[in-house]
């Protein structure tokens, strides 16, 4: 797996984590700066919903790399499926990458919403700013939680070293715990795809939602779910 880890892509990391956390300073900057406090129920249904949004989008995308598809698929293969098949093999494997492997895809991701926020800043009025700002709150914590996702999935198999401030939003629930990811990590991995704060697997597997998922997708290809599983395995040494 670690041959598929190509220069191309690090290089592509480091540009996109220095893009990101540079649009993400400049976007708060402006949002702290047109706070008021009428906006805060609004804001704070905003963060609550940016964050719910954020957890099942990691579930779906996490779904789908770990039930669809191979790491031999042009592009898509190598960049994004071939980090969650290794990651079930050697669920640790995660905590030993470095800050910008663990986020450069991520952060190539959010760069198109945070560049769009940006020029919002740059070319809309002040009253039009004041009336988008709830949406902006939304959308921001939508794509800083986004952002974050591989580095909170990287935090749920960290057991020692983490600092006490992640341990306790880990313990609060703010974001994945540890023993609650376990949960997916039992073969065959079929449930509990939420990564970022976990809030969405307990109702989404009540309600069965990727087992209906599958069977949909499977009655309209014909495609199995997992199929390729682990045999890609045995072709990369």
């Amino acid at each position: 797996m670690a041959a598929l880890y190509s220069p191309g892509k690090r290089l592509q990391e480091w540009c996109s984590v220095i893009l990101c956390f540079s649009l993400i300073a400049h976007n708060l900057v402006h949002l702290l700066l047109l706070a008021r406090w009428e906006h805060t129920p609004l804001v704070i249904v905003g963060v609550v919903a940016g964050a719910l949004i954020a957890d099942f989008l990691s579930g779906l995308v996490h779904w789908g790399a770990d039930t669809w598809g191979s790491v031999e698929l042009p592009i898509v293969g190598k960049a994004f499926i071939r980090p969650f098949r290794e990651h079930h093999i050697d669920p640790t494997a995660i905590t030993r990458h470095d800050f910008i492997e663990t986020n450069g895809d991520n952060c190539l991701v959010t760069l198109l919403p945070l560049l769009n926020m940006a020029y919002k800043f740059r070319t809309h009025s002040p009253e039009a700013l004041e009336q988008l700002y709830p949406w902006e709150c939304f959308v921001f914590c939508l794509i800083i939680f986004g952002t974050f996702t591989n580095q909170i999935h990287k935090w749920s198999h960290t057991y020692f070293g983490l600092p006490r401030w992640v341990t306790l939003l880990q313990d609060w629930h703010v974001i994945l715990p540890r023993k609650h990811h376990r949960i997916h990590h039992v073969s065959p991995h079929e449930t509990y795809f939420c990564i970022t704060t976990g809030w969405l697997n307990y109702p989404l597997e009540k309600i069965g939602f990727w087992r209906r998922l599958e069977d949909l997708i499977q009655g309209l290809t014909g495609e199995k779910p997992r199929a390729d599983d682990m045999k890609w395995a045995q072709k990369i040494k």
